[in-house]
């Protein structure tokens, strides 16, 4: 199944370490961040976890939840989970999904939906493609997709910094230029025209090109 930002986010029904969900329902109206790693007690990952678990309480102010995924049993991840405690200083309080059957990974096509077997004897080198970000919309809707390869340890401020943009922009009709942060600049959406414009933004905006407006932040 291939999927694309904007398509419905599959939902399905797992176990975690805070029990069984069903995602979708989990999720309720807030948004969600699903991350996923290739096996337990590897090294990149264990450092991953363990920032995403410092940094929890800003996803919360943004009304984002966090759930992670690894191709073991839960009871395997209660135990990295005191690993990961240990190295990294905090303590993993979001659920983990044990993936066993490889079912959400083929969901989310992180593996061939033809791959057999379960977790049981894989590697986490057959398991490398299940290295990937999902950032998920209180409408269901897949917001952004990354994967990363098994030695390069993700950056999650930045999922920080995309998430503040996707959430600003879904309210106000602006766009968000490189290597944007929270207060700085912003675009104007081109769907916007210059009329409705001085409407929207009564402080005006600056405009070295007819197409491109800046202006600042809203809200």
């Amino acid at each position: 199944m291939t999927l694309r930002i904007n398509d419905t986010a599959p939902n399905f029904s797992a176990k975690t370490t805070h029990g069984p969900i069903d995602f979708h329902t989990w999720i309720g109206n807030q948004w969600a961040v699903l991350f996923s790693h290739p096996k337990d007690f590897t090294p990149v990952c264990t450092t991953e976890l363990g920032y995403m678990a410092k940094i929890e309480p800003e996803f919360t102010k943004r009304n984002t939840k966090l759930i992670g995924l690894s191709i073991d049993p839960v009871e395997s991840h209660a135990k990295w989970e005191k690993d990961i405690e240990e190295t990294q200083g905090s303590p993993v309080k979001y659920p983990m999904i044990g993936d066993t059957d490889l079912a959400v990974a083929k969901l989310y096509n992180m593996l061939p939906a033809e791959e057999p077997g379960t977790s049981d004897g894989r590697t986490a080198a057959l398991n490398a493609t299940v290295r990937s970000v999902f950032i998920i919309g209180p409408d269901k809707k897949i917001k952004l997709m990354l994967t990363y390869p098994m030695t390069t340890g993700r950056n999650f401020d930045e999922i920080l910094r995309v998430l503040d943009s996707m959430q600003m922009t879904a309210q106000y009709k602006v766009a968000t230029p490189v290597n944007w942060k929270k207060g700085d600049d912003v675009i104007i959406s081109g769907s916007v025209s210059d009329e409705d414009a001085k409407k929207m933004f009564p402080d005006g905006w600056r405009s070295p090109k007819p197409y491109l407006r800046i202006t600042k932040q809203p809200g």
